[in-house]
């Protein structure tokens, strides 16, 4: 599919750049109403997943709802507002929606030596396959890390993908992981960097007392950067030889020219975490299923319109894409 060049987005005056368009909305935007039932899910290695369902009653009573399951991003989780939003205006819509939290992002250590990361596609195909016993339609988004995730999901999956699973949209994906990784290292980023390595070196250390002979905790000193967390812990953590080895196996970059269903990557070229590679214009224009956008602002799961009246642009995008041919 050609790349989407017409985006009709426009921040507000007072939101100048792509950290501002990413900040506000993270740390002032409210959404209010969402009331989750949380369900924990058994995992076939005796781990859990907590799953946050929001529910509505059917807008037709000869029709069940459609099923929207949402990944958030790094160090993320269901009550971020991005989610929520997300949340919000499907429900209104009629869709029932399921925003699940990756191990130990829910509050909770998760019972293994492993977490959660870019490429764990295993649990997201274990939730997909929970809900599908019980959803004849389900949509999958993603955002930031949770694009990647799913983006790769449906690579991997390809022609085999199940078929309730009839289209997908993505925000703010670090597509290659490795560039985004070193575009994270410039001084301009430093306080995302500083907030993310503060809340995962926490999980490490909680997760050393469970682990004390699998997990050196001295090299928690040595982090700078994520690229360190990823070569000290990540990386061990999940099988990998180091950082980068675990950036080429899970840059979804390489695994969206096998996406079968309609599929939107929606990246905004001012995003802060978001390096040149993250933006492949030449290789979209010869994908079938994958339509790429790419507005010139909007941040890094920002996307507050000129015009805000509680819904994002974003949302409106994802629900127009999702419900529309």
């Amino acid at each position: 599919m050609p790349v989407i060049k017409h985006s009709d987005y426009q921040p507000p005056f007072w939101l100048p750049n792509g950290h501002f368009q990413t900040i506000y909305p993270s740390l002032f935007r409210k959404v209010e109403g969402i009331n989750y039932q949380r369900v924990r899910l058994d995992t076939p290695d005796h781990d859990f997943l907590d799953l946050d369902w929001s529910k509505v009653p059917p807008l037709s009573a000869h029709k069940s709802n459609p099923l929207l399951i949402l990944c958030h991003g790094l160090e993320g989780d269901s009550t971020r507002q991005y989610i929520t939003g997300m949340v919000s205006l499907f429900n209104h819509k009629g869709f029932d929606c399921l925003a699940w939290n990756y191990r130990s992002c829910s509050g909770e250590v998760n019972k293994q030596l492993r977490f959660y990361h870019s490429g764990a596609t295993d649990d997201l195909d274990f939730v997909v396959r929970y809900a599908s016993k019980t959803y004849t339609e389900i949509y999958l988004m993603g955002f930031s890390l949770g694009g990647n995730l799913t983006l790769k999901y449906l690579g991997e999956k390809g022609e085999n993908l199940a078929p309730e699973i009839k289209k997908a949209v993505t925000f703010s994906v670090p597509l290659h992981l490795s560039g985004s990784s070193s575009k994270m290292e410039s001084w301009q980023d430093w306080v995302y960097t500083r907030r993310f390595n503060k809340t995962l070196t926490k999980k490490i250390l909680e997760k050393a007392k469970y682990f004390p002979e699998k997990i050196n905790t001295s090299n928690i000193s040595k982090i700078r950067t994520l690229r360190d967390f990823d070569n000290y812990y990540t990386s061990q953590l999940h099988g990998f030889k180091d950082a980068e080895d675990y950036y080429h196996r899970n840059s979804s970059v390489f695994f969206i020219d096998k996406i079968a269903i309609p599929t939107l990557i929606v990246n905004a070229q001012n995003d802060p975490f978001l390096s040149k590679e993250c933006f492949p214009f030449d290789k979209a224009k010869s994908l079938e299923k994958v339509y790429f956008q790419a507005p010139a602002k909007g941040g890094h799961c920002g996307f507050l319109q000129k015009k805000f009246e509680g819904i994002l642009w974003s949302e409106n995008r994802a629900f127009d894409f999702l419900t529309h041919s």
